[in-house]
C-alpha cells in the first residue's frame, strides 16, 4: 500500500479514536454530569479528598480537560473553593493516565465486542440506551486503536518517521511536541494513547515517547485556561495554579527525563507499558509535590491574579 494511502488510513482510525474519547466522556457528563458536578461540589478543605475525587471523577470520564473546565466553572460558581480546587487539579493528572494503561494493555479484537454490545444494548428503552452508548463507545476506542496499529505498522522503516525519532529523543523538543498538539488537539488523551500505541508497534522508542506523554500533561492545561477567560477572579487563580504546577513539573523533571525513559525502557520489556509506568510516575510526582506546596501554591495565584 502507498505511504499516502497509510497516513491517510492512520488519520481515519485516529479520527474515530479521538471521537471514541469525546463522545464516552460527552455521553458520560451528559447521563450523569449533575451528579458529577454535585460530587466534585461536595468536596471539603480536606486537599486529599479533592485529590482523590479528582483521580476517580477523570479515570471515569477519560477527560482530564472535562474535569479541570468542571472544577473551574464550579469555583466561578462558588461552588468549590479554591483551595479545594487545586486538589481536585492534581488528582485530575493522575486520573488522566488511564488512557496509557488502556493502550498499553493491547486489548486486541475486545473492542469489535464492546461495539456489538453497546448497540445491542443501546436498543432497550432509554434507561438502558445510556449504559448501551457508553459502552459502545468504549468499544469505538478500542477498535479505533487496532485500526490505527494495523495502518501504522507499515511507517517503521520510512524516513520521515525516522527523522521523528531523532527529534523527539531530544528531550526539550519531546516536550514541546507533546505540548503544543494537546493543546491543538485539546485532549491529552488523543496525544498519549498515540504516543504509547507508536512504542507498542515499535515506531517510536519509550526514550521518544517519554517526553511527548510529559509535554501532553502541559498542553492539557489550556482547556482550563481558557475557560476560566471571562470567569471570576478564583475561577482564573485555578485555571493559573493547574498551568504553573504542571509547568513546574515538567522544569523539575525536564534534566532527568533521558535517564528516567532509559530506565524504565531498560526495566519494563514491554515498550507501551514503559511509557505507562514513566507517565504514572511523573503524574505522581507532580501530584505529590504539588500537595506539599498547596497552600503557598494558593497564596501565589492569589498574588498573581488580583
Amino acid at each position: 500500500m502507498p505511504t499516502y494511502e497509510l497516513v491517510i488510513s492512520g488519520l481515519a482510525a485516529l479520527a474515530l479514536f479521538a471521537y471514541g474519547l469525546q463522545s464516552l466522556s460527552r455521553e458520560i457528563e451528559e447521563s450523569g454530569g449533575e451528579k458529577l458536578r454535585t460530587l466534585l461540589a461536595r468536596v471539603t478543605e480536606s486537599p486529599v479528598r479533592g485529590y482523590l475525587l479528582g483521580i476517580l471523577v477523570t479515570a471515569l470520564i477519560q477527560s482530564s480537560s472535562a474535569v479541570s473546565s468542571f472544577t473551574v466553572a464550579l469555583v466561578d460558581a462558588g461552588a468549590v473553593t479554591l483551595h479545594s480546587s487545586l486538589a481536585i487539579l492534581l488528582g485530575a493528572n493522575v486520573g488522566t493516565t488511564v488512557t496509557a494503561w488502556l493502550v498499553s494493555f493491547k486489548l486486541a479484537g475486545i473492542g469489535a465486542i464492546f461495539v456489538i454490545i453497546g448497540m445491542i444494548v443501546s436498543m432497550l428503552p432509554w434507561r438502558y440506551a445510556a449504559v448501551g452508548r457508553s459502552i459502545f463507545y468504549f468499544g469505538l476506542i478500542l477498535f479505533a486503536l487496532d485500526l490505527v496499529g494495523y495502518a501504522l505498522k507499515p511507517l517503521r522503516d520510512n524516513p520521515a518517521v525516522q527523522s521523528l525519532v531523532a527529534v523527539a529523543k531530544t528531550p526539550v523538543l519531546g516536550v514541546l511536541i507533546g505540548t503544543v498538539l494537546t493543546a491543538f488537539i485539546q485532549s491529552s488523551s488523543v496525544v498519549v494513547g498515540l504516543g504509547v500505541l507508536f512504542a507498542n508497534q515499535g515506531i517510536l522508542p519509550p526514550a521518544a515517547v517519554v517526553p511527548i506523554v510529559v509535554g501532553a500533561n502541559l498542553g492539557s492545561t489550556v482547556t482550563a485556561l481558557l475557560a476560566s477567560l471571562g470567569m471570576k477572579t478564583n475561577a482564573r487563580r485555578a485555571a493559573i495554579a493547574n498551568v504553573i504546577f504542571n509547568g513546574f513539573g515538567v522544569l523539575v523533571v525536564l534534566p532527568f527525563l533521558s535517564p528516567i525513559s532509559d530506565y524504565f525502557a531498560s526495566t519494563i520489556s514491554d515498550p507501551g507499558m514503559a511509557v505507562a509506568w514513566a507517565h504514572l510516575s511523573f503524574n505522581i510526582m507532580v501530584s505529590v509535590l504539588g500537595l506539599a506546596i498547596l497552600r503557598p501554591l494558593e497564596r501565589l495565584v492569589t498574588r498573581i491574579v488580583v
